[in-house]
Protein backbone atom coordinates (compact mmCIF):
# COMPACT_ATOMS: atom_id res chain seq x y z
CA UNK A 1 0.00 0.00 0.00
CA UNK A 2 0.82 3.54 -0.73
CA UNK A 3 0.63 6.24 1.62
CA UNK A 4 -0.59 9.74 0.55
CA UNK A 5 2.11 12.28 0.90
CA UNK A 6 -0.12 15.33 2.39
CA UNK A 7 -2.80 14.45 4.41
CA UNK A 8 -5.40 16.62 4.62
CA UNK A 9 -8.64 14.78 6.16
CA UNK A 10 -9.17 18.32 8.24
CA UNK A 11 -8.90 20.65 5.00
CA UNK A 12 -11.30 23.50 6.16
CA UNK A 13 -11.28 23.04 9.39
CA UNK A 14 -9.96 26.57 10.84
CA UNK A 15 -8.42 26.66 14.30
CA UNK A 16 -7.24 29.29 16.66
CA UNK A 17 -4.39 28.04 18.56
CA UNK A 18 -3.55 30.59 21.47
CA UNK A 19 0.62 30.44 22.14
CA UNK A 20 1.36 28.49 24.64
CA UNK A 21 4.40 25.47 25.85
CA UNK A 22 4.30 21.80 25.51
CA UNK A 23 0.95 20.02 24.64
CA UNK A 24 -0.91 23.05 23.02
CA UNK A 25 1.73 23.78 20.42
CA UNK A 26 1.45 19.75 20.02
CA UNK A 27 -2.09 19.46 19.54
CA UNK A 28 -2.02 22.37 17.30
CA UNK A 29 0.90 20.84 15.34
CA UNK A 30 -1.11 17.39 14.71
CA UNK A 31 -4.14 18.81 13.77
CA UNK A 32 -1.91 21.12 10.92
CA UNK A 33 -0.16 17.96 9.96
CA UNK A 34 -3.78 16.42 9.52
CA UNK A 35 -4.72 19.67 7.06
CA UNK A 36 -6.10 22.08 9.30
CA UNK A 37 -5.84 25.77 8.68
CA UNK A 38 -4.36 26.75 12.17
CA UNK A 39 -3.80 30.19 13.24
CA UNK A 40 -1.20 30.64 16.24
CA UNK A 41 -1.80 33.80 18.27
CA UNK A 42 1.48 34.96 19.83
CA UNK A 43 2.01 37.70 22.16
CA UNK A 44 1.95 41.32 20.77
CA UNK A 45 5.88 41.68 22.07
CA UNK A 46 7.30 38.90 19.82
CA UNK A 47 8.19 36.93 23.08
CA UNK A 48 7.67 33.10 23.39
CA UNK A 49 8.96 30.92 26.22
CA UNK A 50 11.57 28.46 25.27
CA UNK A 51 11.05 29.34 21.53
CA UNK A 52 14.06 27.73 20.27
CA UNK A 53 12.55 24.39 22.00
CA UNK A 54 9.87 25.05 20.40
CA UNK A 55 10.43 25.77 16.60
CA UNK A 56 10.26 22.10 15.58
CA UNK A 57 6.73 22.00 17.01
CA UNK A 58 5.16 25.48 14.34
CA UNK A 59 4.96 23.78 11.57
CA UNK A 60 1.95 24.15 9.28
CA UNK A 61 0.40 27.31 10.61
CA UNK A 62 0.37 31.30 10.12
CA UNK A 63 1.48 33.42 13.48
CA UNK A 64 -0.30 36.89 14.21
CA UNK A 65 0.80 38.89 17.05
CA UNK A 66 -2.26 40.31 19.53
CA UNK A 67 -2.23 42.04 22.46
CA UNK A 68 -4.55 40.05 24.29
CA UNK A 69 -4.98 43.10 26.92
CA UNK A 70 -5.89 45.57 25.04
CA UNK A 71 -9.85 46.17 23.56
CA UNK A 72 -8.44 45.94 19.94
CA UNK A 73 -6.39 42.97 20.08
CA UNK A 74 -9.41 41.10 22.12
CA UNK A 75 -11.19 41.85 19.93
CA UNK A 76 -9.43 40.72 16.80
CA UNK A 77 -9.37 37.41 18.88
CA UNK A 78 -12.91 37.39 19.05
CA UNK A 79 -13.38 37.71 15.06
CA UNK A 80 -10.95 35.11 15.20
CA UNK A 81 -12.92 32.96 17.00
CA UNK A 82 -15.96 34.12 15.11
CA UNK A 83 -14.76 32.49 11.93
CA UNK A 84 -13.50 29.15 13.80
CA UNK A 85 -14.39 25.74 14.36
CA UNK A 86 -11.62 25.09 17.07
CA UNK A 87 -10.00 27.62 19.85
CA UNK A 88 -7.08 26.08 21.76
CA UNK A 89 -6.01 27.56 24.75
CA UNK A 90 -3.18 26.29 27.51
CA UNK A 91 -4.10 28.98 30.54
CA UNK A 92 -4.39 28.34 34.20
CA UNK A 93 -8.09 28.64 35.20
CA UNK A 94 -9.98 31.54 34.79
CA UNK A 95 -7.06 33.44 32.80
CA UNK A 96 -9.36 33.36 29.67
CA UNK A 97 -12.27 34.35 31.58
CA UNK A 98 -10.58 37.37 32.94
CA UNK A 99 -9.11 38.23 29.80
CA UNK A 100 -12.71 38.38 28.09
CA UNK A 101 -12.27 35.06 25.88
CA UNK A 102 -13.85 32.83 28.15
CA UNK A 103 -15.53 29.98 26.59
CA UNK A 104 -18.91 31.64 27.41
CA UNK A 105 -18.24 34.63 25.31
CA UNK A 106 -16.65 33.13 22.70
CA UNK A 107 -19.71 30.37 22.36
CA UNK A 108 -22.33 33.18 22.75
CA UNK A 109 -20.73 34.61 19.37
CA UNK A 110 -19.92 31.18 17.50
CA UNK A 111 -22.19 28.04 19.69
CA UNK A 112 -20.72 25.61 16.95
CA UNK A 113 -17.17 26.56 18.53
CA UNK A 114 -15.52 23.64 20.08
CA UNK A 115 -13.32 25.03 22.72
CA UNK A 116 -10.03 23.17 23.81
CA UNK A 117 -8.74 23.80 27.41
CA UNK A 118 -5.50 22.32 28.04
CA UNK A 119 -3.91 22.22 31.98
CA UNK A 120 -2.18 20.15 34.20
CA UNK A 121 -4.56 19.69 37.10
CA UNK A 122 -7.45 20.48 35.21
CA UNK A 123 -10.29 23.34 35.43
CA UNK A 124 -11.54 22.52 39.23
CA UNK A 125 -10.43 20.60 41.83
CA UNK A 126 -7.81 21.84 44.89
CA UNK A 127 -4.70 21.72 42.45
CA UNK A 128 -6.83 23.61 39.59
CA UNK A 129 -4.84 26.75 40.34
CA UNK A 130 -1.55 25.19 41.31
CA UNK A 131 1.34 25.19 38.92
CA UNK A 132 3.22 22.64 37.74
CA UNK A 133 5.00 20.84 34.87
CA UNK A 134 5.16 17.28 33.56
CA UNK A 135 6.97 15.87 35.98
CA UNK A 136 4.28 16.99 39.11
CA UNK A 137 1.47 15.23 37.01
CA UNK A 138 3.37 12.17 36.34
CA UNK A 139 4.05 12.02 40.15
CA UNK A 140 0.74 12.67 41.23
CA UNK A 141 -0.75 10.31 38.56
CA UNK A 142 1.35 7.21 39.81
CA UNK A 143 3.21 7.23 36.60
CA UNK A 144 6.63 8.36 38.05
CA UNK A 145 6.67 5.77 40.79
CA UNK A 146 6.55 2.97 38.15
CA UNK A 147 9.22 4.20 36.21
CA UNK A 148 12.61 3.05 36.81
CA UNK A 149 15.35 0.30 37.99
CA UNK A 150 15.04 -1.99 41.10
CA UNK A 151 16.23 -0.22 44.22
CA UNK A 152 17.35 3.06 42.37
CA UNK A 153 14.67 6.56 41.82
CA UNK A 154 12.34 6.97 39.40
CA UNK A 155 13.13 8.04 36.41
CA UNK A 156 11.94 10.73 34.10
CA UNK A 157 10.56 9.55 30.51
CA UNK A 158 11.30 12.90 28.98
CA UNK A 159 8.14 15.10 28.81
CA UNK A 160 6.50 12.44 26.29
CA UNK A 161 4.15 10.73 28.85
CA UNK A 162 2.65 13.45 30.71
CA UNK A 163 2.77 16.34 28.26
CA UNK A 164 1.91 14.81 24.93
CA UNK A 165 0.55 11.42 25.55
CA UNK A 166 -1.34 12.29 28.60
CA UNK A 167 -2.15 16.44 27.50
CA UNK A 168 -2.14 16.94 23.46
CA UNK A 169 -3.48 13.44 22.70
CA UNK A 170 -6.46 13.42 24.58
CA UNK A 171 -7.05 16.90 23.70
CA UNK A 172 -6.80 16.31 20.22
CA UNK A 173 -9.46 13.39 20.32
CA UNK A 174 -11.64 15.60 22.62
CA UNK A 175 -11.63 18.29 19.68
CA UNK A 176 -12.50 15.26 16.95
CA UNK A 177 -15.07 14.12 19.00
CA UNK A 178 -16.41 17.21 19.71
CA UNK A 179 -16.34 18.16 16.26
CA UNK A 180 -18.20 14.54 15.13
CA UNK A 181 -20.94 15.38 17.40
CA UNK A 182 -21.68 18.98 16.31
CA UNK A 183 -22.65 17.43 12.66
CA UNK A 184 -25.61 15.93 14.27
CA UNK A 185 -26.72 18.95 17.06
CA UNK A 186 -24.71 21.81 15.69
CA UNK A 187 -23.97 22.79 19.06
CA UNK A 188 -20.13 23.64 20.07
CA UNK A 189 -18.22 22.14 23.53
CA UNK A 190 -15.68 22.90 25.79
CA UNK A 191 -12.84 20.56 26.34
CA UNK A 192 -11.32 20.19 29.93
CA UNK A 193 -8.22 18.12 28.86
CA UNK A 194 -6.03 17.90 32.30
CA UNK A 195 -2.52 15.98 31.80
CA UNK A 196 -2.94 14.72 35.21
CA UNK A 197 -6.35 12.55 33.93
CA UNK A 198 -4.98 11.68 30.81
CA UNK A 199 -1.65 10.44 32.37
CA UNK A 200 -3.85 8.59 34.60
CA UNK A 201 -5.99 7.17 31.84
CA UNK A 202 -2.69 5.90 30.43
CA UNK A 203 -1.94 4.03 33.16
CA UNK A 204 -5.38 1.62 33.29
CA UNK A 205 -4.18 -1.21 32.14
CA UNK A 206 -1.17 -1.27 35.09
CA UNK A 207 -3.87 -0.03 37.49
CA UNK A 208 -5.42 -3.28 36.29
CA UNK A 209 -2.04 -5.37 36.72
CA UNK A 210 -1.99 -3.80 40.48
CA UNK A 211 -5.34 -4.70 41.56
CA UNK A 212 -5.34 -7.96 40.67
CA UNK A 213 -2.29 -8.64 42.37
CA UNK A 214 0.34 -8.76 39.12
CA UNK A 215 2.73 -5.73 39.81
CA UNK A 216 4.74 -5.64 42.07
CA UNK A 217 5.25 -2.73 44.68
CA UNK A 218 9.04 -1.81 43.38
CA UNK A 219 10.24 -0.76 40.35
CA UNK A 220 12.00 -2.79 37.65
CA UNK A 221 10.73 -6.17 39.36
CA UNK A 222 7.96 -6.43 37.18
CA UNK A 223 7.14 -7.61 33.00
CA UNK A 224 7.07 -4.35 31.77
CA UNK A 225 8.77 -1.74 33.95
CA UNK A 226 12.65 -3.58 32.79
CA UNK A 227 12.38 -5.84 35.77
CA UNK A 228 11.81 -8.84 33.08
CA UNK A 229 15.30 -10.19 31.60
CA UNK A 230 13.44 -10.51 28.49
CA UNK A 231 12.23 -7.14 28.04
CA UNK A 232 14.62 -5.03 29.09
CA UNK A 233 18.03 -3.30 27.81
CA UNK A 234 21.45 -4.47 28.22
CA UNK A 235 24.70 -3.00 27.41
CA UNK A 236 27.36 -4.06 24.88
CA UNK A 237 31.15 -4.14 24.74
CA UNK A 238 30.95 -0.61 23.10
CA UNK A 239 29.00 1.03 25.95
CA UNK A 240 25.82 0.90 23.66
CA UNK A 241 22.83 -0.61 24.16
CA UNK A 242 20.24 -3.41 23.02
CA UNK A 243 16.62 -3.51 23.59
CA UNK A 244 15.19 -6.85 23.94
CA UNK A 245 11.48 -7.52 24.01
CA UNK A 246 10.88 -11.36 23.74
CA UNK A 247 7.77 -11.70 25.87
CA UNK A 248 6.11 -14.08 23.81
CA UNK A 249 7.43 -18.09 24.26
CA UNK A 250 8.87 -18.07 20.59
CA UNK A 251 10.51 -14.77 20.62
CA UNK A 252 12.06 -15.70 23.80
CA UNK A 253 13.52 -19.10 22.44
CA UNK A 254 15.14 -17.22 19.27
CA UNK A 255 16.65 -14.79 21.85
CA UNK A 256 18.34 -17.36 23.60
CA UNK A 257 19.68 -19.01 20.24
CA UNK A 258 20.46 -15.31 18.78
CA UNK A 259 22.83 -15.47 22.06
CA UNK A 260 24.31 -18.92 21.53
CA UNK A 261 22.43 -19.98 24.73
CA UNK A 262 20.35 -23.18 25.33
CA UNK A 263 17.13 -22.92 26.63
CA UNK A 264 16.90 -26.30 28.46
CA UNK A 265 19.61 -25.31 30.82
CA UNK A 266 18.25 -21.84 31.37
CA UNK A 267 15.87 -21.72 34.65
CA UNK A 268 12.84 -20.78 33.97
CA UNK A 269 11.68 -17.70 32.97
CA UNK A 270 8.07 -17.74 34.27
CA UNK A 271 9.13 -17.80 37.61
CA UNK A 272 10.38 -14.43 38.98
CA UNK A 273 12.47 -15.56 41.29
CA UNK A 274 14.92 -16.46 38.13
CA UNK A 275 14.99 -13.39 36.69
CA UNK A 276 18.16 -12.30 38.34
CA UNK A 277 20.67 -15.58 37.52
CA UNK A 278 18.67 -15.15 33.58
CA UNK A 279 19.51 -11.50 33.25
CA UNK A 280 23.24 -12.35 34.68
CA UNK A 281 23.98 -14.93 31.76
CA UNK A 282 21.77 -12.40 29.24
CA UNK A 283 24.45 -9.55 30.14
CA UNK A 284 27.04 -11.29 29.88
CA UNK A 285 26.58 -12.62 26.77
CA UNK A 286 26.15 -9.29 25.27
CA UNK A 287 28.95 -7.59 27.05
CA UNK A 288 31.28 -9.93 24.58
CA UNK A 289 30.49 -7.76 21.82
CA UNK A 290 29.16 -4.33 20.49
CA UNK A 291 26.19 -3.24 19.75
CA UNK A 292 26.18 -3.35 15.71
CA UNK A 293 27.21 -6.70 15.63
CA UNK A 294 24.03 -7.96 18.34
CA UNK A 295 21.74 -6.46 16.14
CA UNK A 296 23.23 -7.32 12.52
CA UNK A 297 23.19 -11.15 14.49
CA UNK A 298 19.87 -10.84 15.23
CA UNK A 299 18.66 -9.28 12.34
CA UNK A 300 15.86 -10.68 10.67
CA UNK A 301 15.00 -13.12 13.80
CA UNK A 302 11.84 -13.16 15.55
CA UNK A 303 14.20 -12.06 18.63
CA UNK A 304 12.92 -8.49 19.16
CA UNK A 305 16.11 -7.66 19.51
CA UNK A 306 17.14 -3.84 18.48
CA UNK A 307 19.60 -1.66 18.77
CA UNK A 308 19.01 1.76 21.01
CA UNK A 309 19.56 4.71 18.70
CA UNK A 310 20.48 7.92 19.16
CA UNK A 311 17.97 10.91 17.59
CA UNK A 312 20.60 11.29 14.78
CA UNK A 313 21.40 7.68 14.19
CA UNK A 314 17.29 7.01 14.33
CA UNK A 315 16.72 9.55 11.19
CA UNK A 316 19.22 7.44 9.23
CA UNK A 317 17.96 4.42 9.94
CA UNK A 318 17.04 2.38 7.07
CA UNK A 319 13.45 1.85 8.02
CA UNK A 320 13.06 5.28 8.43
CA UNK A 321 14.75 6.40 5.56
CA UNK A 322 11.89 4.12 3.38
CA UNK A 323 9.21 4.89 5.26
CA UNK A 324 10.10 9.50 4.86
CA UNK A 325 9.52 8.92 9.12
CA UNK A 326 12.21 12.23 9.55
CA UNK A 327 12.40 15.11 6.96
CA UNK A 328 14.11 17.98 6.34
CA UNK A 329 12.21 21.49 7.85
CA UNK A 330 13.91 22.94 5.45
CA UNK A 331 15.91 24.86 8.24
CA UNK A 332 18.79 22.76 8.73
CA UNK A 333 16.79 20.52 11.12
CA UNK A 334 16.00 16.70 10.89
CA UNK A 335 12.60 16.29 12.46
CA UNK A 336 9.57 13.34 12.46
CA UNK A 337 7.04 13.59 10.28
CA UNK A 338 3.65 13.77 10.02
CA UNK A 339 1.48 10.62 11.95
CA UNK A 340 -0.54 8.69 11.26
CA UNK A 341 -0.40 8.02 7.38
CA UNK A 342 -3.71 7.52 5.37
CA UNK A 343 -3.05 5.03 2.75
CA UNK A 344 -4.30 5.44 -1.02
CA UNK A 345 -4.63 1.51 -1.63
CA UNK A 346 -7.64 0.28 -0.03
CA UNK A 347 -7.34 -3.31 0.95
CA UNK A 348 -9.95 -5.68 -0.86
CA UNK A 349 -13.21 -5.62 1.08
CA UNK A 350 -13.58 -8.57 3.04
CA UNK A 351 -10.10 -9.61 3.02
CA UNK A 352 -8.73 -10.60 6.98
CA UNK A 353 -6.08 -8.32 7.57
CA UNK A 354 -2.54 -9.77 6.61
CA UNK A 355 -4.08 -11.42 3.55
CA UNK A 356 -2.58 -10.12 0.34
Amino acid sequence: MSHTPDMSPLEGLRVVELAAIGPVPYAGMLLADLGAQVVRVDRADGQRPFAAWHRGLDRGRAAVALDLKAPDGLAALLELADRSDVLLEGFRPGVAERLGFGPRVCLERNPGLVYGRMTGWGQDGPLAHTVGHDINYLALSGALDAIGPEGGDPVVPLNLVGDFAGGSLPLVVGVLAALFERRATGAGRVIDAAIVDGTASLLTMLAAMDGAGLWSRGRGRNLLDGGAPFYTVYTCADGRHVAVGALEERFYLAFVRGLGLDARQLPDRDDPENWPRLRRAFALRFAEDGRDAWARRFEGSEACVTPVLSLAEAAEHPHHRARGTYRSDGAGLRLPGPAPRFLEDLPVRGAAVGEP
